[in-house]
């Protein structure tokens, strides 16, 4: 059987329709993962996803439990209809094509009450007791700690600094670089730990009827609240200004019932939002120069001007605001 006919096989088995209906599937845009999405039509305008993965990146296959978990605490996903995990196959809810970016134009009010619903949404996964977690049943990626952030750095100087900005360090700049990221890796590592989405950036929540609904969840893994805060308000991909994110970031600090230190809770965002734009930028460089697609690096100046903005507010980051002034100066490249 060739894929596409296997791929509607199951779909057709999936969603309980006989051999005599027609099914459509319509491959949709590409995007910075091992995963194939494909709209499933059928009777005239129903729909559903189809999603075939990667078995190689072992959390491809984590997605389905996940999304359970997720939808029994109240956190708003898309339904999983089925999941084949030998054919790497899932059917999911079909939840439009209108994601929080799609509102990055729109009057302010409206984009901020999505802001707002967003992050009300995600401050529940961060709350939800480390205790509680079906880790039995429910498989995640490793935990953010000192390895994982040291893998964000050093993927951030060889995919942006050295492939995107053409940039050797000389070996001075380089060790102090080392120890100051290092040391930040530390500080991250030993705030408080909880369950983040890892990669809640703007076109990762679907809008629904006024509601946000999360999606590529399946990195999921214990970490710091602040790194998806930095994801979601200096995402690269939406241009809030400095008033809009303070005031996002008091809503959050509000629903956190204030048992933080003010200051010490926007220090924590800073930084995380530096380490997150460090990963970022790499992510730009490894998909548009690596993957070849291009949309990615359009995203760069955007990253490098947050970077710039994250390290501009705290003092505990200069060697990384020098670097990152390096690279701005070299980016875009003269023709």
């Amino acid at each position: 059987m060739r894929p596409e006919e296997a791929m509607i096989a199951f779909s057709r088995e999936a969603l309980g329709l006989p051999a005599s209906t027609p099914i459509t599937l319509s491959a949709l845009g590409k995007r910075g993962s091992d995963r194939a999405y494909f709209r499933v039509e059928w009777d005239r305008g129903s729909t559903a996803i189809l999603v075939h993965y990667d078995q190689k990146r072992a959390e491809n296959a984590y997605y389905a439990d996940i999304a359970a978990f997720l939808a029994g605490i109240g956190i708003p996903v898309p339904r999983i209809v089925r999941h084949d995990p030998a054919a790497c196959l899932v059917v999911i809810e079909d939840l439009g094509d209108t994601d929080l970016w799609s509102f990055r134009q729109t009057a302010r009010e409206i984009r901020l009450d999505l802001y707002r619903k967003t992050l009300f949404a995600i401050h529940r996964l961060h709350s939800f007791p480390a205790a509680s977690f079906p880790s039995g049943r429910v498989r995640l990626m490793e935990s953010f700690g000192p390895d994982l952030y040291r893998w964000e750095r050093d993927y951030f100087r060889a995919h942006f600094v050295r492939d995107v900005c053409g940039i050797e360090l000389e070996p001075g700049l380089r060790r102090e670089l080392e120890a100051e990221l290092s040391a930040l890796a530390d500080r991250l590592a030993g705030g408080r730990v909880c369950l983040i989405h890892r990669d809640l950036q703007s076109r990762n929540v679907m809008i629904r009827d006024g509601a946000p609904f999360f999606i590529d969840f399946q990195g999921m893994r214990n970490g710091s609240a602040s790194y998806d805060l930095g994801s979601l308000l200096c995402d690269p991909y939406v241009s809030l200004s400095d008033a809009d994110r303070d005031e996002l970031l008091s809503f959050y600090y509000a629903l956190s019932g204030q048992d933080v230190d003010r200051v010490a809770f926007e220090n924590a965002f800073w930084e995380a939002s530096a380490q997150r734009l460090m990963q970022a930028l790499g992510a730009y460089g490894f998909l548009g120069l690596k993957k070849g697609l291009d949309d990615f690096v359009a995203h760069i100046p955007a990253g490098l001007d947050n970077l710039l903005r994250a390290t501009g507010r705290i003092r505990s980051l200069p060697r990384l605001r020098e670097l990152a002034e390096m690279c701005r100066g070299l980016y875009p490249p003269k023709p």
